[in-house]
């Protein structure tokens, strides 16, 4: 360090570049770069992509093979499989769309309309079901024809799906097309989904089992139902019936109960005023343990002489007149 023509940088000239924003360019230079792996590698392999090649409702591209390694049930425990995993919205074959592209010279992937070459620089879609891939400028002129070039499947223009998409309105509306796929029962292929018909099949019995509930009423009658109701609102209130008491003119009472038994009803009717009276009593009255603790008589000292000192006490003697 010195004598040597070198400079000792500042922590000023070390920290200046990275506190500032990225550029336009970068940002492109990073996204270009990221399409490029993209297009190139399958994401949960990180292999190259070869064919058959295949992507989901996103618009992502796999190799057919890993997703059909991780589909398949494995013997190795869940510590020794593969770190990468598949995507919550691919359960199965129908998810999935075998994408067909076009390879022109050195094998490179073109649109077979235009000819131009298929990866980071230009935008391109597949259609579903068939999974012909185009570039977007191509499919966009060919509006008015809903029929696939290379086969001629018919296809409509919410099944022109981008390859990569990198907007958040085209991500979007790939979403939205898979919510509205779910809502009807089918998977990103236009195929129906696995336990759909099993699902159908408990609905319309739950519905069968409203109708005849709704005949069974409609024969019996609401006469009928009514009453039927009324007996079992009357149910409960039989059983937690308690006893009660009613007054008589003459001051005693009389205590009812829900016993039919004539014998038992008065001895259980006996028991209950016997118990509401020593309750009175209880309340009213003072114990009779409480009570022996203090004297009706009071206190005198002459007494209590040959006592302990607890109970000793001095009193003045009362002078005779």
């Amino acid at each position: 360090m010195g004598n040597d023509g070198g400079s000792i940088p500042t922590r000023r000239e070390l920290v200046k570049s990275a506190a500032r924003n990225p550029s336009t360019s970068e940002l492109k230079a990073t996204q270009l770069e990221a399409q490029t792996h993209a297009w190139t590698y399958c994401p949960l392999s990180n292999t190259p992509l070869r064919a058959p090649i295949v992507s989901d409702c996103l618009g992502t591209l796999y190799n057919k093979d890993t997703i059909l390694e991780q589909l398949l049930p494995s013997a190795d425990s869940p510590d020794e499989k593969s770190a990468s995993s598949l995507p919550p919205h691919i359960k199965g074959l129908r998810d999935i769309v075998e994408v067909k592209f076009t390879t022109g010279e050195e094998s490179k992937k073109i649109c077979p309309i235009t000819s131009k070459e298929l990866g980071a620089h230009t935008k391109a879609v597949y259609l579903v079901p068939c999974g012909h891939a185009f570039s977007e400028t191509a499919i966009r002129e060919l509006k008015g024809d809903r029929a696939c070039v290379e086969c001629g499947t018919g296809y409509e223009a919410e099944n022109v799906i981008a390859i990569l998409p990198l907007g958040k309105e085209e991500k979007g509306r790939l979403e939205e097309r898979m919510k509205a796929l779910r809502e009807k029962g089918l998977t990103h292929s236009g195929k129906k989904a696995p336990g759909e018909k099993k699902k159908k099949k408990e609905k319309e019995r739950g519905e069968k089992r409203k109708l005849d509930g709704a005949e069974v009423e409609e024969s019996v009658g609401p006469e009928k139902l009514k009453s039927q109701s009324q007996e079992t609102s009357s149910a409960p209130q039989s059983k937690n019936s308690t006893s009660t008491s009613t007054p008589t003119p003459s001051g005693t009472k009389i205590t009812s109960t829900g016993i039919k038994n004539a014998s038992t009803a008065n001895l259980t009717a006996k028991v209950l005023d016997e118990q509401e009276e020593r309750n009175k009593r209880r309340k009213l009255g003072m114990n009779e343990n409480l009570k022996s603790l203090f004297s009706n008589t009071g206190y005198n000292a002459h007494q209590q002489k040959g006592g302990d000192f607890m109970t000793r006490g001095f009193s003045m003697p009362n002078k005779k007149a």
